[in-house]
């Protein structure tokens, strides 16, 4: 064979690897009442995670200290839990809220809450603004079952932007995962689909449920029950263009939350079912 295809060959491996990772390590139970935690955000000043639970639970973000003790609820008075699936924070520190479970991808009422930094040491808070958006690519409510790729649970804020990952619902299920963008900016907007890309097709190991950007922006991360999705190498906000990485977490659990604690350390959560989850875990890229 010439060299130059052997180099292409390697390129094309290099560019879906699987690996497979340390243990995750335990660092604490989450607080009984937080039984369906759906997102963290984390903030290394105080070493304190943020954090709320999906739909039928409480318009409320809760703060939990480095010993998994629940030093404060913040209940955001003029927002509402339709299915919160994801909390993520700007370069600022302030929180946002990704009201955007869609999980029969019928709804039409898709938002992102602001939450202002200075409303956190409040014991009841007001978002700041609202921002209402839909998918271009969506025309029928709900789609064709095996085209039902409009829910999320995964995003994060960068650069004045939102990052959103869906979670697919479809029959069929084959990994298609999509990317979507959308301004960080107060009314009405339509997501720009600006990729996809696809894991495996076993519906329980691949599915994507939360997504973080490391501190440096070169590392973006996804989650599913058992393994994470890491991509590195992309440029500009074409993260699908990287290198995609699948690394086992070697536990299986319904992992709904993870963020960077800095550029190479993960903290994901799982939901408490069946007596199982309910924690907090530290994870080493």
């Amino acid at each position: 064979m010439k060299k130059t295809f052997l180099i292409g060959i390697s390129i094309v491996l290099l560019a879906c690897q699987q690996q497979s990772g340390s243990d995750l390590k335990t660092l604490y139970s989450l607080p009984k009442k937080l039984k369906e935690v759906s997102g963290i955000a984390y903030f290394p000043e105080t070493n304190t995670i943020y954090t709320l639970e999906d739909s039928g639970n409480k318009n409320a973000i809760y703060a939990i200290n480095s010993k998994g003790k629940l030093e404060k609820t913040i209940t955001v008075s003029n927002a509402t839990n339709v299915d919160w699936e994801d909390i993520t924070k700007d370069k600022t520190g302030n929180i946002y809220i990704g009201d955007f479970g869609n999980n029969d991808n019928e709804r039409r009422d898709l938002c992102i809450y602001k939450v202002a930094k200075n409303q956190l040491n409040k014991e009841v808070a007001s978002a700041e603004y609202k921002i209402s958006f839909s998918y271009p690519e969506q025309t029928e409510f709900p789609p064709k079952k095996k085209e039902m790729f409009y829910d999320v649970e995964g995003f994060f804020e960068q650069n004045g932007y939102f990052y959103l990952f869906t979670k697919n619902r479809s029959k069929g299920f084959d990994g298609t995962a999509f990317i979507y963008k959308i301004k960080n900016a107060k009314g009405t907007q339509k997501a720009v689909k600006i990729g996809e890309f696809k894991t495996c097709d076993n519906y329980n190991h691949c599915v994507l449920t939360s997504a973080t950007i490391s501190p440096d922006g070169k590392k973006v991360v996804l989650l599913s029950h058992d393994k994470i999705v890491l991509f590195k190498g992309f440029k500009g906000d074409l993260f699908h263009k990287g290198t995609q990485t699948e690394i086992s977490l070697n536990h299986f659990s319904q992992k709904e939350a993870i963020v960077f604690k800095d550029n190479n350390t993960l903290l994901i959560a799982d939901e408490k079912t069946n007596k199982t989850g309910g924690k907090v875990y530290e994870f080493k890229l």
